[in-house]
């Protein structure tokens, strides 16, 4: 593949949205500002997790001295520690009028270190760090830090229904850095075009290189589709990274709603593909059921989790029950790894390549 240079990037993107911008400012003098918003939101999370056939401690005693050991646990990001656990606090402050606007959105605990894990020093509690301005109703830029937009599942436990995450978010972006502009073409049809830092580098640009970023979206009241694009070197390789993606998620009726989202990734014959879907049913006003089954397979030249042609089936069956800003989400879970591969040690210490676990989880948002 080709390498996206810094002045094609801005040839295509930041030349015609600046033309765009300096006829909307002119178009908009006599507007008059609305009401200011200040906001502050977020949650904490904990959980309970243990294995039915799997290693649930880290410290054993094998031929009488005490080894460390690796508990058995999905290769999936967060909710992957035995026993009680915590996950983070999220402290998020907000600011917008009817023009400009930032967020910063900071963490604290395991989940969010593990979000920001290219981040250092101070900078290890920040998740999303942004402005923006909202040239009119159809177009918005945005510079700093935000939670990608590749995907079906997030960094924060409130906006997802199961609280552990699926292969595909968890090889994926997490965050990016740099410069967007948001598209409204119509009251059902968006898009978005950025230049970003290599993945996750989100303090600073390390390697000199960027990332080209797209989506088109279209939503009505009873669903949405966002097919989403990311290219470029994500190292001092000279080898791009390619990744499309497709997220969707539809209200079928009153009370049962159906995601989607499939996603292929490639770099130099390096990567994965796969899909799940996301069946939820509300079975009262404050409790409700969701699934998560999931495919994902490593590219046959190169894999990011076990190994080249090796293939994951994850199916995850998720109870949530509200009260107030309070969440309990109860949960079992089921990997499968290909071709006997293994995975992960059960309670004699022998390689198995599945794993059956539960956890529950209490969420409370603000």
């Amino acid at each position: 593949m080709h390498a996206i240079t810094f002045s094609k990037l801005i040839k295509i993107f930041i030349v015609p949205c600046l033309l765009f911008f300096s006829f909307s400012l002119q178009a908009q003098e006599n507007e008059t500002e609305e009401a200011s918003t200040f906001s502050i939101s977020g949650s904490v999370d904990a959980y309970f997790r243990t294995n039915f056939n799997g290693l649930n401690q880290s410290e054993e005693i094998v031929g009488g001295d005490a080894v460390t050991l690796d508990p058995a646990a999905p290769a999936t990001s967060f909710a992957n520690d035995p026993g009680f656990a915590i996950g983070m606090a999220n402290l998020i402050v907000g600011y917008e009028n009817d023009k400009v606007g930032f967020v910063a959105d900071l963490v604290f605990g395991p989940r969010g270190e593990d979000a920001v894990f290219l981040s250092q020093g101070s900078a290890q509690i920040v998740n999303q760090l942004y402005a923006y301005y909202k040239v009119n109703d159809a177009l918005k830029f945005t510079l700093g830090n935000w939670n990608t937009y590749l995907g079906y599942e997030v960094i924060s436990p409130v906006a997802n229904f199961n609280y552990s995450t699926s292969y595909m978010f968890s090889y994926g972006p997490f965050s990016h850095t740099g410069i967007k502009a948001d598209f409204s073409f119509d009251d059902n049809w968006t898009g978005m075009l950025a230049i970003m830092n290599p993945t996750d580098y989100t303090e600073y640009n390390p390697i000199g290189k960027y990332s080209f970023g797209g989506q088109l979206g279209y939503s009505v009241d009873g669903g949405s589709a966002f097919l989403n694009l990311l290219y470029g070197e994500q190292s001092l390789s000279d080898d791009s990274l390619f990744q499309i993606d497709l997220t969707t998620g539809w209200d079928l009726t009153d009370s049962f709603y159906l995601g989607l989202n499939t996603t292929y990734q490639d770099t130099d014959g390096t990567g994965f593909y796969g899909a799940a879907i996301y069946p939820q049913l509300s079975l009262t006003a404050n409790f409700g059921l969701g699934l998560r089954a999931e495919y994902f397979k490593e590219l046959e030249d190169g894999g990011v989790v076990y190994g080249a042609d090796t293939s994951i089936t994850a199916f995850t069956l998720t109870g949530s029950y509200q009260a107030g800003g309070l969440i309990i989400k109860p949960e079992l879970r089921l990997d499968s790894v290909s071709d006997d591969f293994p995975a992960f040690l059960d309670r004699d210490l022998q390689p198995n390549s599945d794993l059956a676990s539960f956890l529950v989880a209490a969420i409370y948002a603000f």
